[in-house]
């Protein structure tokens, strides 16, 4: 049975007791389908040394001997300006300018830079608030979102990365074709290389493959080779630039992989304010790269545009491989942002005021037959698209490592953590991915998952870094003072609006697989069953708690906003989850806050409690229900109650019931070791043999009658309702939720034991527990049961509270909130018209045959003051009220409410009489419910009802 019982001796923990132990989280016993997947996904893992893995922004550990680290240059700046250039700079600039015209172009440039700038303060604000570890990206957004949602965005930007490797090696394979293929610009009437889909498919294949060698000799030798292309490129754009100026005016010839038109050839005009004016507005045509020849709109533009700005990340990418990553990365990644800016609105212009209309739309590679020598482009196509790719597909395998080393999938993952500092099986997963994607064949139609798969990933940054700048964390202190809220928020609308905008198909095809992946982590994740690192969303939640705790003002409460707030006390919660399942339903939305007390003193050697909170944090995971705990250390049960029940809340949101197990010599049941229970469990159970919550046994020390009475009185002195609970040993909540025939009542008894009264039903104290009783109703499971309401019509038309005798309508007990109800009428009739009022649906039952009490001169005014009413009240009395409520429990009772007689007054300072005094009402209380159903004994001290709008 349910008891008191607070623990009057520590609890010895062990140091081995700890809730991240191996013995105890690992434990494959413990019931929970999704707890038992979860398990599976993370089972057999080997144990990490210190220091492996990834640690918390503003951790550092020491750097592996023998890995050599990169600078802002070579690491952040010639990767991002490579990454950005990729395919758009020398091969599909003609397809913007041609469709979209000077101005749309100039538009859509200065839309993504928008966008890309804003996000690249979000980057620069996360990666100077702490150490970046590898995995850039990702392990940004998933040391701020937490494990679930960081690890579905790094999963979208590790696809991501795949993808635009695939996009950058199909761009690198058109400029091989374009150049070297039949008629090539370089081979002239040559046969050249030999083209075709299986062939265009063998050379995406063969590019892979170098990527893959680049690739597993290591990050750092393409991080050097990166200045050398980085040169080969940039001289190859300023020769493009140059060649405006140079070449004269001709006709350029068609490409041969241009079916779509019949004409030849197309003008070259040179600088000329003509082409200029007649490039200005959009005309939108078909790609001859499609099959059919596809319509352009502004939609695919974009998409296409949208690629030359993606590279921003990949600095952030090569996190690991930086000597000093929160300072390499905003400078880095800055500086190329505006160096590819000027480069783009330079080329546009250029284009836009030399090429004709027709000459863009037909032949995208428009540089190569109009520069001073087409060499030069041709160097510059392949090597700005194939250092993209390889990149990317750097980048991808970094960003796959970070989720396998944060175990975000488990043991699917495992495989790809590296210790040698270049994850080889990473590599290898990643170039298998990007073989898959080159089989899309179309540029064009790579680029617009490309965008999609980007944007998402810009949006989680700008929301990570509006996140951390809302919640106001005192740990927020980016050295890169150049954002705001603001600018995180434009960047994350921008992106937004941009995904469901252009591609709204993509868009929720994308949202989708992310909610799905946050889902599915944060179920099966073994990452997000224990995160090692914070979640923003705990700070913002903490945030805006507080804010709206400070509105919650307890001066403006009003009756008809009541709702149950309940602080139960146990001392052992083996035995006591059924009471503690069940008052979860009967907070009704309210404040359930668990209360335990043990009896110590600091000692000066730390919390005694620390520890044992642990449980039951993981205690209130295992029985699923919304509740808080309160620990409390005291020298003494009755001083420790008494500090939760003055202190349990925060604000308004304090109880204002106190709920005690009943005091009584049962042996209590084990429910967590009863194999017939629903509560069964062996997490509480340590390989050591130590125990979690050890039931009382016959020899525990036991509470004093006269300890226990006085914290019930202590809870009616400061104003609070209390409760006694009993028999929920017995207590089936999952008959209950099943509707079984057996069970089909919840009874109140609107009557005092000790002075009963027709009028009872109309006071608080009854008004109170058919409250509570409604409430317990109206919960979810319990709804099918019929609430009844049962009052003694053979008791006196009088009341007794204090000591003193009232007729009626004059008793101080009476709860002010009702209406006036015709004195004269019969109690039943008065009551159900209450109850319609109170909008309670409950049938009235009279108790004709309630017991009177012989010698009612014994029951005087004076009397009822007198502690030894509880020695002189009949045992035989007593005995025929719970017969009556006995025989309404057999009918099928599933929970019954009555009245809880008033405490004896104790004198404050104990004395020995008062175990004797105590130990007599305690007798009462047990002969009053001996052998009920589940019983709550109810005190209410304030009203709770209302009939008023």
């Amino acid at each position: 049975m349910e008891d008191i019982h607070l623990r009057t001796k520590p609890l010895e923990m062990a140091d081995t007791l700890d809730p991240l132990s191996p013995s105890l989280n690992d434990s494959t016993s413990t019931t929970g389908l999704v707890h038992k997947l979860r398990l599976r996904f993370g089972r057999t893992s080997p144990p990490r040394p210190p220091g492996d893995g990834y640690v918390e922004f503003g951790e550092f550990r020491s750097e592996r001997p023998g890995i050599k680290k990169v600078g802002t240059f070579a690491g952040v700046f010639c990767p991002v300006v490579l990454s950005m250039f990729s395919a758009l700079v020398f091969i599909r600039m003609g397809y913007l300018v041609g469709n979209a015209g000077l101005l749309v172009t100039l538009g859509q440039f200065g839309l993504a830079y928008l966008i890309v700038g804003f996000t690249v303060m979000s980057i620069c604000a996360i990666s100077t608030n702490g150490a970046v570890e590898g995995g850039g990206v990702y392990f940004m957004i998933s040391r701020t979102l937490g494990p679930e949602f960081g690890g579905a965005i790094g999963t979208l930007f590790f696809f991501a990365n795949v993808v635009s490797s695939a996009l950058c090696i199909s761009a690198c394979t058109e400029a091989m074709v374009e150049n070297f293929g039949p008629n090539g610009y370089l081979v002239g009437d040559s046969p050249g290389l030999p083209d075709g889909p299986w062939y265009r498919f063998l050379y995406r294949s063969a590019l892979n493959a170098a990527g893959l060698s680049v690739s597993l000799a290591g990050a750092s030798l393409f991080a050097r080779t990166s200045l050398a292309i980085w040169v080969t490129t940039v001289v190859c754009l300023f020769s493009a630039l140059l060649s405006f100026f140079i070449t004269a005016p001709g006709q350029i010839d068609k490409p041969d992989t241009n079916h779509l038109v019949n004409a030849t050839n197309f003008s070259y005009t040179g600088l000329s304010a003509v082409t200029l004016k007649q490039n200005l507005y959009s005309d939108y045509a078909g790609d001859y790269t499609t099959t059919g020849g596809e319509m352009v709109d502004f939609a695919s533009v974009f998409g296409v545009l949208f690629t030359g700005v993606t590279g921003v990340m990949a600095g952030a990418n090569m996190s690991g491989e930086l000597k000093s990553p929160s300072r390499s990365i905003p400078l880095g990644t800055l500086a190329a942002l505006l160096f590819t800016a000027l480069s783009y609105a330079a080329l546009v212009v250029l284009t836009a005021a030399t090429c004709s209309r027709e000459l863009l739309q037909n032949n995208y590679v428009y540089l190569l037959p109009i520069n001073v020598w087409p060499p030069f482009i041709a160097v510059g196509m392949l090597t700005a698209t194939f250092s993209a790719g390889l990149s990317n597909l750097i980048g991808a395998s970094r960003v796959l490592e970070a989720l396998a080393k944060d175990n975000i999938f488990g043991f699917l993952l495992r495989p790809m953590v590296s210790h040698s500092g270049n994850p080889v099986l990473a590599v290898i997963a990643s170039w298998l991915l990007v073989q898959i994607g080159i089989m899309a064949g179309s540029l064009n139609a790579i680029a617009q998952v490309n965008s999609v798969l980007f944007m998402t990933s810009y949006f989680a940054i700008n929301l990570a870094c509006l996140g951390l700048d809302l919640a106001s964390a005192p740990n927020f202190r980016p050295t890169f003072k150049h954002f705001s809220w603001l600018t995180s928020l434009l960047g994350l609308v921008g992106c937004a609006m941009l995904i469901f905008g252009l591609r709204p198909a993509y868009a929720c095809g994308v949202a989708l697989a992310c909610c799905s992946l946050v889902v599915a982590l944060h179920l099966l994740s073994p990452a997000a069953s224990e995160p090692k690192w914070g979640s923003l969303s705990q700070a913002l939640i903490f945030h805006q708690v507080r804010k709206y705790l400070l509105l919650l003002d307890p001066r403006r409460e009003h009756v008809k906003f009541w709702r149950p707030q309940m602080l139960l006390l146990i001392g052992s919660p083996r035995q006591a989850a059924p009471l503690i399942d069940f008052v979860n339903d009967q907070k009704k939305g309210g404040l359930f806050v668990i209360g335990h007390v043990r009896v110590g003193q600091l000692d000066g050697s730390g919390d005694p409690l620390a520890d044992e909170h642990k449980y039951w944090l993981k205690l209130i995971d295992h029985l699923k229900v919304k509740a808080f705990v309160e620990l409390c250390l005291a020298e003494s049960i009755r001083n420790g109650a008494a500090h939760l029940t003055r202190l349990s809340g925060l604000g308004a949101m304090k109880p204002d019931t106190v709920l005690l197990g009943f005091r009584d010599s049962a042996p209590p049941k084990d429910f967590f070791r009863d194999p017939t229970s629903p509560y069964t469990t062996s997490e509480f159970e340590l390989d050591t043999g130590a125990v979690i919550f050890p039931a009382r046994t016959p020899a525990s020390p036991r509470l004093s009658a006269s300890e226990y009475v006085r914290i019930v009185s202590d809870v009616l002195c400061v104003n609070k309702n209390v409760c006694l609970c009993r028999h929920f040993h017995s207590l089936d909540m999952a008959a209950v939720e099943r509707k079984v025939s057996s069970l089909k009542y919840i009874d109140v008894w609107l009557v005092e034991l000790l002075a009963p009264s027709r009028e009872e039903a109309f006071t608080v104290r009854a008004l109170f527990a058919l409250q509570l009783a409604a409430v317990v109703r109206s919960a979810r499971g319990w709804q099918h049961l019929r609430l009844r309401v049962h009052i003694a019509t053979s008791a006196p038309a009088v009341l007794s509270e204090a000591g003193r005798s009232y007729s009626l309508g004059s008793d101080p007990a009476m709860d002010p909130n009702l209406p006036e109800l015709a004195p004269g009428r019969p109690v039943n009739e008065r009551l159900e018209e209450l109850l319609k009022l109170l909008r309670i649906n409950a049938t009235t039952h009279n108790i004709s045959e309630w017991p009177t009490l012989e010698d009612t001169s014994r029951w005087s005014d004076s009397s009822l003051d007198d502690n030894s009413v509880y020695q002189r009240l009949p045992v035989s009395y007593v005995q025929k009220v719970n017969g009556i409520i006995k025989s309404r429990c057999e009918q099928g009772t599933a929970v019954t409410f009555v009245q809880l007689p008033a405490p004896p007054r104790l004198p404050a300072a104990p004395s020995p009489e008062d175990d004797a005094i105590c130990e007599q009402y305690l007798k009462v209380l047990d002969e009053f419910t001996k052998d009920l159903s589940p019983t709550i004994l109810v005190r209410g001290l304030k009203s709770v009802t209302s009939t008023a709008l």
